[in-house]
């Protein structure tokens, strides 16, 4: 199975892999964000049937693992796409066409920020800043730092990772 396809469907068998997780943090207190960690490194999101077993575990209201996973936006609910694009909107981007190459990525993707593609080839996101502005405008697919754009430059750099 790869990361980024639905974890359990039901399947008991599939939570195998968390049954060790889980093991691993028995009775260890504090385990809830490490064992939310590995969980989603697992299974690539964190899925209803997986936030519940990790409820049940550790003893943890269902209602308060959500609250965690909710306030921290390393964790997700939803598959993500293999290409996870970070779409820079701070200051010198914004000045320099940022959502210009944030539209153009939502019209080549037909997916609004914050969303996957259906394929999970692709998720797009936004950040405050990547760091790299003096390359303004800036995205990142996974490690790899992409600047300069313009809203023409977007389909050639998607098509380096379909």
């Amino acid at each position: 199975m790869s990361n980024h396809e639905c974890c359990c469907g039901g399947n008991s068998a599939r939570l195998a892999q968390l049954d060790e997780i889980l093991a691993k943090y028995q009775g260890v207190k504090g385990a809830l964000i490490p064992v939310l960690q590995e969980a989603q490194h697992a299974y690539g999101y964190l899925s209803k049937e997986v936030v519940e077993q990790i409820s049940d575990s550790l003893n943890i209201p269902v209602s308060q693992v959500y609250g965690v996973i909710t306030f921290y936006s390393q964790f997700h609910l939803n598959p993500r796409g293999r290409n996870i694009i970070r779409v820079c909107q701070g200051t010198a981007c914004h000045v320099r066409g940022g959502k210009a190459i944030l539209k153009a990525l939502e019209d080549n993707l037909k997916v609004s920020a914050g969303s996957t593609t259906p394929d999970l080839k692709f998720t797009l996101e936004t950040v405050a800043c990547i760091g790299a502005c003096g390359l303004a405008p800036v995205l990142m697919v996974n490690d790899d730092t992409h600047g300069r754009l313009t809203p023409e430059s977007i389909p050639g750099i998607l098509a380096r990772y379909e």
